[in-house]
């Protein structure tokens, strides 16, 4: 697209994402999410350094991946949730395979559940990782390779590596301060075996700011994070905002690369004050342009541009969504046929 459009194209997205945030953004978010945190006890683990507590939340989270939040939460009312302590009694038995050792052994384990097999057949049978029965193998590696970072990464103090981590991106000057942070965070974690961006950035946004009010530093890196999920993704489509961008791509690792959803989330984000919806915002707050994209879109929450409602083989014909007038109603899937909805409906 040519630079001259660039202003033209950000306005179109920036007034189309604005009044998505005044219907149907969260206004109370920060406040709603440290209400849970509160009941949930992890608060006062955040407080007080404990970092199993904190391990049993994040290991929870990542369950919330590749599959809707409906099949994911039945599958864990279904089943023992994993512990840290779970993984420590784990690790002193003998032998240990060698890929336990430590984070940097954790490498390549392979462990698949549907096969019962991984990498390292003679460890198998006396191997703890396969013991915890998760929706799928590639969650058993994950909880352990992040218990295995929280210990050797982390020095059995998150909480203390997630301050010396915000302080070290703080030195550099710039205007880029919120995205230093932010990725100070996120960019080690992306290397812990089976976690994704979207869920790190879901997770750590509500984790930063609704934890504690007095670390600044923890505030505004999580009002930079963004989470792209599908139906985040979709609705930059079908509003023609990834069109205007030159943007087009299916939904996927793409959305995270230069140029993806998650970086148009950050550019319009720069041109909403979050504080006119709540004055305890933080003035450039993305996850908030991002949840408020999501709660318009979810089954649960308004149910409006899905592909439960619209017929993705055409342009939108929802007369009555309040961005009828002005969204270009680009089709999504224009040469696929028409089939039940399958869209994930995923809390981001």
């Amino acid at each position: 697209m040519p630079h001259g459009n660039e202003e033209a194209r950000l306005e179109y997205a920036t007034n189309i994402i604005r009044r998505i945030c005044a219907i149907a953004g969260d206004h109370d978010l920060i406040e709603n999410v440290r209400r849970s945190f509160r009941r949930q006890g992890l608060l006062g683990a955040i407080r007080y350094h404990e970092d199993d507590a904190i391990f049993a939340w994040l290991a929870e989270t990542i369950n919330f991946q590749g599959v809707s939040d409906a099949v994911a939460a039945t599958y864990l009312d279904e089943h023992v949730r994993i512990k840290a302590w779970d993984i420590r009694i784990g690790l002193i038995k003998r032998p240990l395979c060698d890929k336990l050792k430590s984070y940097w052994h954790f490498e390549n384990c392979g462990y698949r559940k549907t096969a019962q097999r991984c990498n390292q057949p003679r460890s198998y049978p006396t191997c703890s990782l396969p013991k915890h029965d998760l929706r799928n193998g590639n969650l058993n590696q994950a909880a352990y390779a992040l218990w295995l970072y929280m210990r050797d990464i982390g020095g059995g103090d998150f909480v203390a590596w997630l301050d010396k981590r915000l302080e070290i991106a703080d030195r550099a000057k710039g205007t880029d301060r919120a995205m230093r942070l932010r990725d100070a965070v996120v960019g080690p974690l992306l290397h812990v075996h089976g976690v994704s961006s979207k869920v790190l950035n879901m997770a750590f946004a509500d984790f930063l700011l609704a934890s504690d009010r007095r670390r600044e530093r923890w505030i505004v890196a999580g009002g930079a994070m963004r989470a792209v999920d599908s139906l985040v993704h979709s609705f930059l489509h079908r509003t023609g905002v990834l069109k205007l961008f030159g943007a087009m791509h299916p939904y996927g690792p793409r959305c995270y690369r230069p140029g993806g959803c998650a970086d148009i989330i950050e550019q319009v984000a720069a041109r909403i004050d979050a504080r006119e919806f709540n004055s305890a915002f933080p003035e450039v707050f993305p996850r908030f342009v991002q949840h408020s994209i999501w709660r318009f879109c979810a089954a649960d929450e308004l149910d409006q541009c899905n592909g439960r409602k619209i017929d993705d083989t055409k342009r939108c014909h929802q007369r009555e969504c309040a961005l009828f007038e002005q969204c270009h109603r680009v089709t999504l899937n224009p040469r696929r046929k028409k089939r039940p909805p399958t869209e994930p409906i995923n809390a981001a």
